[in-house]
């Protein structure tokens, strides 16, 4: 049972948008958009990647910021 706890009490911590480096130095992390914009971590956006269109969340994987797929689709207005 504790073990669960533990798991959600990480999972719901807020995510942080800095790194910092074995030099000791601050790094921001963030994702860009196709026009450039920073995007910053936990955000979501409608991407279109080779004819697919899907929504994903700005995450940090293995210390770098990358696109994940959702699994929802985009809300078209």
């Amino acid at each position: 049972m504790w073990k669960y706890v533990a798991v959600f009490t990480t999972l719901t911590l807020p995510i942080s948008a800095d790194v910092t480096s074995p030099s000791g130095r601050t790094v921001e992390c963030y994702c860009t958009d196709k026009s450039g914009a920073r995007v910053e971590l936990g955000e979501q956006r409608c991407l279109s990647v080779g004819g697919r269109v899907f929504m994903a969340r700005c995450e940090m994987s293995l210390n770098v910021p990358m696109w994940r797929e959702t699994g929802q689709s985009c809300v078209t207005g």
